[in-house]
């Protein structure tokens, strides 16, 4: 649903992400800004982290992840993109999923996550900016049990009962993201799981500090103070940072995120005793 009372800055979005092709509502173009955004818009979560609001309206997403040298998480990302869809004639409705990554495939979790579902010349796909180190960098088509090449990793979507996994091939082996159905949720229906996320002790966003970005040779990704990168190539890499000043200085260069409030970053880091 589009946000129709305030100003979309089309522009602005397509400068930050470095698109200048067309703007229509193909899958070409629903490709293009798929594997542009993640590259040029980071995953993270230092607002939680230091006790600041995430607000998912789209003016606050929109000011935060456009003009801001920031990013967010799943409802920030797919908000705005949403929007940008939207605008740009796309028929496109919000999902709810649950995540399932790193726990058994029948786990019963929150509905923490945001994803899309956008038509495309009589075709539905999943669209989704916002998962972190394993975002997809293309849309998926919504059809089981397919193998679906991407830029960086395959993915593949199983049926579950009622609802469907997503999956992704990593080093040779198929891991669950989240479990989804297809049940049209609105921004008020993420107000409660927001809220949650960047409020609760237990939420993983309060109690550690991660950041993720997709490029075409690989994906980078920061937890805690070890940076891990993963190169199509093959060569990665796994360091440990040594110092507050390191962990800003790779936010900056490596994610392109500017730290807003140094001192209540430093603290947010004290109390993970990271160093």
């Amino acid at each position: 649903m589009l946000n129709d009372t305030v100003h979309l800055d089309l522009d602005a979005y397509f400068r930050r992400i470095g698109y200048t092709g067309p703007r229509e509502p193909t899958l070409a173009v629903l490709r293009d800004i798929q594997r542009m955004h993640p590259a040029a818009i980071p995953f993270e979560n230092l607002n939680p982290l230091t006790g600041v609001e995430v607000r998912i309206d789209l003016a606050s997403v929109q000011q935060k992840l456009v003009h801001s040298r920031r990013g967010g998480y799943c409802f920030e990302h797919n908000t705005l993109l949403q929007n940008v869809l939207t605008v740009l004639g796309f028929r496109v409705c919000a999902l709810a999923a649950r995540v399932l990554w790193n726990q058994p495939d029948d786990a019963v979790t929150m509905r923490s996550h945001m994803l899309l579902r956008v038509a495309v010349d009589g075709e539905d796909y999943i669209a989704d900016v916002g998962f972190g180190g394993q975002t997809p960098t293309a849309p998926l088509r919504l059809i089981d049990d397919i193998e679906q090449a991407t830029p960086l990793e395959p993915y593949r979507l199983l049926p579950a009962g009622t609802y469907r996994l997503l999956q992704a091939r990593i080093e040779g082996e198929w891991k669950t993201l989240y479990r989804f159905d297809l049940v049209e949720h609105f921004p008020v229906d993420f107000a409660v799981s927001n809220y949650y996320l960047w409020t609760n002790p237990s939420s993983h966003f309060t109690s550690s500090l991660s950041a993720a970005r997709s490029r075409p040779e690989g994906r980078w990704a920061l937890s805690g103070r070890r940076l891990n990168v993963h190169r199509l190539d093959g060569d990665g890499e796994r360091r440990e940072l040594e110092s507050v000043d390191e962990v800003v200085a790779v936010l900056d260069e490596v994610f392109g995120i500017a730290v807003p409030d140094r001192a209540a970053f430093d603290a947010a880091l004290a109390r993970l005793s990271l160093f």
